[in-house]
């Protein structure tokens, strides 16, 4: 099956290695599902310049590689901060020479409870490292603005305001990992969102988020005292697939497209309809490239 692209801006159509038993097994098993079924690239976070090449001979494009261990890159503790941030400059090394080109993680404080401010300082210190080796290797550390869970919600780079600071003080080695889920619960309009910060965007993630209004007039912005909360969300917002929720993706592919982007979109399967099983997982999938494939 030919390999399918996004309608608007032939974007190539990947998805991003899940954690269940057929996703996390052999990568040239699932590259071979993956090319069969008419995607064109796989994310698959920590891997090895053998994998790379895999992935490669089986005609699979590398989407994006995750950095080592990034919920620790800002530890509280400085001795393991260091560990980490020193491995990663390596293995930007190493996996670059292979060919990755997107290094993705996101900016999670040590110590949730700190100050905002007092956590972005940290934050630069301890990727500015990562990035710079990214620069020098001609590759991009992408940032995800996932905000982190309850109650702190103290992830950094998720809104205009941080991550508009973030690429000025750490430099051209930090872009962006485009995913309008996130923007979405948030409250931020991801389309302005996207015009800001076009030239950035590095790699894209394609999810969505369904807004719910009963549930927000029920419990409002609070915790309900008796529901149990969505999987892969709360009481008043979930994360679902491209097409189902809010986000507005003809609008998201032209603004690409004008803005010259060439990387993949990514699909990443988090919807609590579909993940859990092998066949849900493989309809979800491939009803997400179609959806993309007609955008």
């Amino acid at each position: 099956m030919a390999a399918a692209t996004t309608r608007t801006g032939k974007f190539p159509i990947g998805f991003r290695r899940g954690w269940s038993d057929w996703q996390k097994g052999s990568i040239e098993n699932l590259a071979r599902w993956a090319k069969d079924n008419g995607f064109a690239a796989l994310d698959l976070m920590n891997i090895t310049p053998a994998d790379v090449k895999t992935l490669t001979g089986a005609g699979v494009k590398l989407g994006s590689v995750d950095l080592l261990d990034f919920g620790s890159v800002m530890s509280a503790d400085a001795a393991k901060r260091k560990d980490v941030i020193e491995r990663n400059v390596t293995h930007v090394r190493q996996l670059a020479g292979a060919g990755a080109k997107a290094f993705f993680t996101c900016i999670i404080p040590g110590d949730p409870g700190a100050k905002r401010a007092d956590n972005y300082k940290l934050a630069v210190e301890c990727f500015g490292p990562i990035a710079r080796a990214c620069q020098e290797h001609g590759t991009t550390m992408v940032i995800e603005g996932y905000p982190g869970g309850p109650p702190y919600v103290a992830n950094l780079c998720c809104t205009p305001e941080t991550l508009r600071a973030f690429l000025k003080d750490v430099g051209p080695g930090a872009g962006v990992n485009y995913d309008p889920s996130h923007l979405i619960r948030l409250g931020v309009d991801h389309v302005r969102f996207l015009r800001e910060f076009a030239p950035h965007v590095k790699h894209v993630h394609a999810k969505d988020t369904q807004l719910i209004p009963d549930a927000a007039y029920e419990f409002g912005s609070q915790a309900s005292a008796f529901a149990k909360p969505h999987g892969f969300g709360e009481w008043t917002w979930r994360y679902t697939l491209p097409g189902h929720g809010e986000a507005r993706w003809q609008e998201v592919f032209a603004i690409l497209k004008d803005s010259g982007y060439s990387g993949v979109v990514s699909i990443e399967l988090e919807d609590e309809n579909f993940n859990g099983s092998e066949e849900g997982e493989k309809k979800a999938l491939i009803y997400s490239r179609d959806f993309l494939a007609s955008v």
